[in-house]
């Protein structure tokens, strides 16, 4: 077996496999070595000399086995699911995919806001009729916008929406760190950042705190043509009071990426809600996925050489 600098373990993320990871990353990194295990053998084999080991996780026995690796890179943005204190134990570095997911997820948001200002699904419907009637719509422009979480994500929301003019409110575990937003709330302020939001977006992790953040309470804070959109996960929100607050037009609507259930049931009252529009947690999809892992993990390796700190660091 080979001594890899990189080896990249068995892996399908949106579609595309390890195959494809290895060719981004072997288009960055023309001097070094970056090998592909196929089997679990082949992983087994490959980790005892690699100095860098990529993909979606790694249990504590092929860790064990792992003699030379000095940096793990998990190709999610969160690393919960790691031995994260065994590999600290080891002396093994973490970094994360933290950013990858920036550039798309923050187009689906702004795609929601313009579908329901516009008001796309009555329209769909009415072309599936072949109704031709008028209907008043709305404009994301100018509007309020509070962005839960201000993370990469988060923060990619928010530079979009400058060329909407639209005026924004952040909420963060630490807002005396401010933000990209134009005023910034800590968690025990949520309800009086989205008093006045005419969109609010979930883009915050699920926590103890952020856990049933968006209860009946927090829906009866919003406006009533307020519009939630949720991009991160779904127990943030308690669907039993947001489905009575959409029943009820309590609020105008919401886009939902991620549902509590999950996968939403079929007889789910969700799905019938002509305020509401559903996907099937797939707005972190996109192609170039991997070449955006690919070119953190390509400094970082540059990093690694030269002792500096790595970028996405978690462990």
């Amino acid at each position: 077996m080979s001594e890899p600098d990189v080896l990249v373990l068995r892996q399908t993320i949106h579609g595309s496999d390890a195959a494809d990871l290895v060719a981004s990353l072997r288009e960055r990194l023309p001097g070094r070595e970056v090998v592909l295990a196929r089997t679990p053998a082949e992983e087994r084999d490959l980790i005892e000399t690699a100095r860098v080991a990529v993909g979606l996780d790694i249990d504590e026995e092929l860790l064990a086995a792992a003699e030379e690796l000095e940096l793990f890179a998990c190709v999610f943005a969160g690393t919960g699911h790691l031995p994260r204190d065994a590999l600290a134990d080891r002396g093994v570095a973490v970094t994360n995919a933290s950013g990858v997911h920036g550039p798309n997820i923050a187009e689906y948001v702004v795609g929601s806001m313009i579908t329901h200002a516009r008001q796309w699904p009555r329209a769909r419907r009415q072309q599936a009729n072949r109704e031709w009637r008028t209907y008043e719509t709305t404009e994301v422009y100018g509007s309020t916008v509070a962005v839960v979480g201000l993370g990469a994500i988060g923060r990619a929301i928010v530079d979009r929406l400058e060329s909407f003019d639209a005026d924004t409110v952040g909420v963060r575990y630490s807002p005396e760190k401010g933000g990209p937003t134009d005023e910034v709330y800590g968690f025990d302020r949520f309800h009086e950042a989205v008093a006045d939001a005419e969109y609010v977006v979930l883009a915050c992790p699920l926590t103890e705190t952020t856990r049933g953040l968006v209860d009946a309470d927090a829906l009866k804070t919003m406006r009533a043509d307020a519009v939630l959109v949720n991009i991160a996960r779904g127990p943030i929100v308690d669907t039993d009071a947001l489905v009575s607050s959409l029943r009820n037009s309590r609020i105008r609507g919401a886009a939902l990426d991620v549902t509590d259930p999950e996968p939403l049931p079929e007889d789910h009252p969700l799905w019938g809600l002509g305020n509401v529009t559903i996907t099937p947690h797939n707005a972190g999809h996109t192609p170039h996925y991997y070449d955006r892992v690919a070119d953190i993990l390509a400094g970082n390796l540059d990093r690694l050489d030269d002792g500096e700190e790595l970028e996405n660091r978690v462990v």
